[in-house]
C-alpha cells in the first residue's frame, strides 16, 4: 500500500464518526404515522427540517459512511481480518446505496404528498399508499438486512484486528443491529444506537491515528512535547 493510500485510509476512518453523528442528527425528530394522522404527517414532511435532514443526514450521511468502511478495509487489508473487512465493506456499501433510494423517495415525494393534502387533495393518502407498496418495503428490508450484516462483519473485523480497540468492535456490531431493529419497533432507540456508534468509531479512528504517530516517531524519541 502506497503512503498516499495509507494516509487516505487513516483519514477516511474519521468518516465513520461523521456518519454516526449524521445518523444521530437524523433521528432527533420522527415523522407522524401517515396511516393514523395524515394531516400531521403532511405538516411535518413539508418543513425544511424534513427535507434537509434527508438530504444531509440520510443521503449524504450514507455516502460518508460508505467512504468510512472503504477506509477501514484499506487500513486492515494486510491483516488477518481482511476477509471480514471485505464482507463488511461490501454489504454496508450496498445496504447504504439501497437506503439512499428510499431516502430519495422520502425527500422528494413525501413533501409533494404533503403539499397536495394541504391544498385539499384528499387522494394524497392514496399517492402515499401506492408509493410505499411491496417494492418499497422489500427494498427497505433488504437494505436493513445488508446494513446489519455489514455492521456485524465490520465489528468482528475491528474486534479481531489486534490494531483497534476490541470493545469498539463489539459496540459497532451491536449498534448496527440495534439501529436497524429499532427503525420499526422503537424509533427513539435509533438515537441511542447511533450515539454508541459514534463513540465506537471515534475510538477506532483515534487509535489508528495514534498508531501512525508512534510509527513515525524515531526510536528513542517521545510523542510528548
Amino acid at each position: 500500500m502506497t503512503p498516499q493510500v495509507r494516509a487516505f485510509a487513516r483519514g477516511a476512518l474519521w468518516a465513520l464518526p461523521a456518519w454516526a453523528a449524521l445518523l444521530f442528527l437524523g433521528t432527533l425528530t420522527h415523522q407522524p404515522d401517515a396511516g393514523t394522522d395524515f394531516a400531521a404527517f403532511a405538516a411535518y414532511v413539508t418543513t425544511s427540517v424534513f427535507l434537509w435532514s434527508h438530504l444531509i443526514a440520510s443521503i449524504l450521511g450514507a455516502a460518508i459512511g460508505s467512504v468510512g468502511v472503504v477506509g477501514l478495509l484499506l487500513y486492515l487489508q494486510d491483516s488477518k481480518v481482511a476477509g471480514k473487512a471485505i464482507t463488511g465493506m461490501v454489504t454496508t456499501v450496498v445496504g447504504n446505496t439501497l437506503l439512499t433510494a428510499v431516502f430519495g423517495v422520502a425527500a422528494f415525494a413525501q413533501p409533494a404528498m404533503g403539499r397536495l393534502y394541504l391544498a385539499g387533495q384528499q387522494n394524497a393518502a392514496d399517492f402515499y399508499s401506492q408509493t410505499y407498496g411491496l417494492s418499497a418495503f422489500g427494498t427497505v428490508a433488504m437494505a436493513l438486512l445488508l446494513f446489519v450484516v455489514g455492521g456485524v462483519f465490520v465489528g468482528l473485523a475491528i474486534v479481531a484486528s489486534g490494531r483497534l480497540p476490541r470493545w469498539a468492535g463489539w459496540v459497532y456490531a451491536v449498534s448496527a443491529v440495534g439501529f436497524a431493529v429499532t427503525t420499526f419497533l422503537f424509533p427513539v432507540g435509533q438515537s441511542l444506537f447511533s450515539a454508541l456508534l459514534f463513540v465506537a468509531t471515534v475510538a477506532v479512528a483515534w487509535r489508528a491515528g495514534r498508531a501512525a504517530q508512534r510509527q513515525s516517531v524515531p526510536v528513542g524519541a517521545s510523542l510528548e512535547p
